[in-house]
C-alpha cells in the first residue's frame, strides 16, 4: 500500500512539472526576465531530442522516461510513444492521431526556438 501511495505521488509529480516544463518551453520567451532561462531549457529539450535521441530513440525525454517507469509500476499499459499524446488524452480524453501530434509538438517547440534565439540574441536593447 505504501508502494502504491509513493508511485501515485509520483505520479502527479511528474504530471506537474512536466506539463509546467512544457508550458515554460512554449511561453517563457515571451516574458524578459524569464527569457535567459528559457533559451537554455528549451535548448537542453531540444539536446535531448536529437542528441540523447541518437542512442535512444528519436525524441527522447528522461522525464518521460521516468513518468513511464512509474506509471508501469502502477499497472498502466498501452503508453504512447508521445508524452504530448498521453497528455491529450489524460487532461481532455481525446485522442489524435500521433503524427499530427509530433508534428506539432516538434514545429511549436520549434517556433519557441526561434522566438527565443531572436529575443536573447537579435532584439535591439532600448537606450
Amino acid at each position: 500500500m505504501f508502494l502504491m501511495d509513493i508511485l501515485v505521488i509520483a505520479d502527479y509529480f511528474f504530471l506537474i512539472f512536466h506539463t509546467l516544463l512544457i508550458l515554460f518551453n512554449l511561453f517563457a520567451w515571451l516574458w524578459k526576465p524569464l527569457q535567459r532561462w528559457h533559451f537554455i531549457v528549451i535548448s537542453l529539450t531540444f539536446a535531448s531530442w536529437f542528441i540523447l535521441g541518437i542512442w535512444y530513440g528519436w525524441g527522447y525525454c528522461p522525464i518521460t522516461d521516468w513518468h513511464w517507469d512509474v506509471l508501469r509500476e502502477k499497472g498502466v499499459q498501452d503508453l504512447p510513444n508521445s508524452y504530448i499524446t498521453y497528455l491529450i488524452q489524460r487532461y481532455f480524453g481525446a485522442d489524435l492521431s500521433p503524427d499530427l501530434v509530433e508534428y506539432a509538438t516538434v514545429g511549436f517547440a520549434f517556433i519557441a526556438l526561434v522566438a527565443s534565439i531572436k529575443v536573447n540574441f537579435f532584439s535591439k536593447k532600448k537606450a
